[in-house]
């Protein structure tokens, strides 16, 4: 009988996680695809990297305000009033939670639009004034989508929580389709303008493709009330608490790559930018979607103390993420420039931009499995109902990649090498030390992790890893395009041949 709960429990989480990544994938491929036509456009350029240091402060304040710190915290005590019956208990906490995000987003995003210039001058003081007041004015304007994002999101939390989950998911899709057109229509009229206003048409329409569902039926009981003294919205607050800090500390690490990106050679941040977007595509198909399945099972197993049982997913799901994240990873370090190439390299996006990215990417890359271990490692803990100590260790994490990166920007600097491959390198170092963190404090908390079994299988995908590195090194130099023109054959040659690699890496692991 236990063999036969464990097996139904192992069939489910599969199955479960089977079916994220999928959603994932497709979520991935078209923000992959908005990249492409934005790359097209606009290349890696002056421009390019004032829209990007612009667009970090709103993408700061919805992100930590309410990106997953206030569905974390929300849609659990929303869900409990449904589960009791209490709808009007459920509409008065979703209107207090709208009202509130609202008002907090409007004021924090007014005060930011007003102090701008100062923002912009004291941050990216290293732009050309010409620069710096296209940022300012692109900031102004994407501000307005902090807030309609912020409602956005607490829809969304609603729809889910009544197992209404086909508009949710089809909002990313029309916002990215908005952008799309923004740049490839506004884009030669207006420049960066047109990118600007395919973001805040974007937000706009993600909210309003989500409301047809709160219209049907009876969801929709919006009230004009802030309840500030109601317990459950006060729980909502102080749940939000320890992520809001966890976030803060993850974008902040962004807000510091951008500011020291701002003072090297035109186009580094964007470089930066694209090297980290496309090492998060493996990231987030393989390990966000695992996490997202994961969560609830650990939860239910912490909840009913089935601390074995618990330790046994922990380490299988632990072992899967290193089998496709480890050859991944090497994967984006030595195949870094036809992967660029590939997927980059057209319009004004030319081969300078490409080896520049592809230098950030094989230095993001190198932090790939752990990026992966921690997006499970602080699942479990919050499954325990620990949520300070990877807030913890995700400060102190931070504190190191920012250390990391002034020592290595001067240091690749002296060596002759491009500087934000250094940032790239601080950030994967900071990761892993925070992967060997976390893990070393979860295992007395569940009294072990499986190591007899998690080593042996570590070596032998490290093993199966190289052999795939080899070939794919081998091979690598009958992937060159021969002639010019020929970058899209050579992108698909070495995908061939990637894929060649990845079952000589399963084969050495079986």
């Amino acid at each position: 009988m236990e063999t036969t709960r464990t097996t139904s429990t192992t069939h489910r989480l599969a199955r479960a996680a089977s079916l994220v990544m999928v959603l994932f994938l497709v979520s991935r491929v078209l923000g992959l695809l908005r990249e492409v036509v934005i790359a097209r456009q606009f290349g890696a350029s002056a421009e390019m990297d004032a829209y990007l240091a612009a667009f970090r402060l709103p993408d700061f304040l919805f992100y930590v305000v309410a990106g997953g710190a206030l569905g974390s915290a929300f849609i659990p005590i929303f869900t409990g009033y449904l589960a009791r019956e209490d709808n009007p208990g459920a509409w008065r906490l979703a209107s207090a939670v709208i009202n509130w995000v609202a008002l907090f987003l409007t004021g924090l995003g007014g005060l930011a639009a007003v102090f701008a210039p100062w923002i912009v001058h004291y941050f990216f003081a290293d732009f050309a004034p010409a620069q710096q007041t296209l940022t300012i004015e692109l900031m102004r304007w994407m501000l307005i989508s902090t807030v309609i994002f912020g409602v956005s999101g607490v829809v969304m939390g609603i729809l889910n929580a009544h197992q209404h989950f086909f508009l949710p998911a089809l909002a990313p899709v029309i916002y990215n389709l908005a952008i799309i057109l923004g740049a490839w229509l506004l884009g030669p009229i207006w420049g960066v303008r047109g990118l600007a206003a395919g973001v805040v048409v974007g937000a706009a329409s993600h909210l309003l493709v989500q409301l047809p569902g709160l219209l049907s039926g009876e969801r929709l009981r919006y009230q004009p009330v802030l309840a500030w003294r109601d317990p459950s919205l006060r729980e909502v607050a102080r749940l939000m608490g320890p992520r809001v800090l966890g976030l803060a500390a993850v974008q902040l690490n962004f807000v510091v790559n951008a500011v020291l990106a701002a003072g090297l050679t035109a186009g580094s941040l964007t470089a930066l930018n694209y090297g980290w977007i496309i090492m998060l595509l493996p990231q987030g198909i393989i390990a966000q979607a695992v996490a997202t399945a994961l969560f609830p099972t650990l939860a239910a197993l912490a909840a009913t103390e089935q601390w074995a049982e618990l330790r046994r997913i922990f380490a299988l799901t632990l072992r899967s993420l290193l089998f496709l994240t480890l050859p991944a990873a090497a994967g984006l370090v030595v195949l870094s420039e036809p992967l660029v190439r590939l997927l980059l390299e057209r319009g004004k996006f030319d081969s300078a931009a490409t080896t520049a990215t592809a230098w950030a990417l094989s230095f993001f890359a190198l932090g790939l499995t752990a990026h992966a271990v921690v997006e499970i490692a602080t699942r479990a803990f919050y499954a325990l109902k620990n949520t300070k100590t990877p807030v913890v260790i995700g400060v102190a994490a931070m504190a190191v990649n920012i250390g990391l990166s002034w020592v290595f920007l001067r240091l690749f600097a002296g060596w002759g090498w491009p500087p934000h491959g250094g940032l790239a390198l601080a950030n994967s170092i900071a990761v892993t030390l925070e992967m060997v963190a976390l893990l070393a404090l979860l295992r007395p908390q569940m009294g072990g992790l499986a190591e007899s079994g998690l080593v042996g299988a570590v070596v032998k995908m490290t093993l199966a890893t190289a052999g795939m590195t080899l070939a794919l090194g081998l091979l690598l130099p009958f992937c060159r395009p021969a002639r010019s023109g020929s970058e899209g054959s050579s992108g698909w040659q070495w995908a061939g041949w990637s894929i060649w690699g990845w079952l000589i890496a399963w084969a050495l692991r079986s």
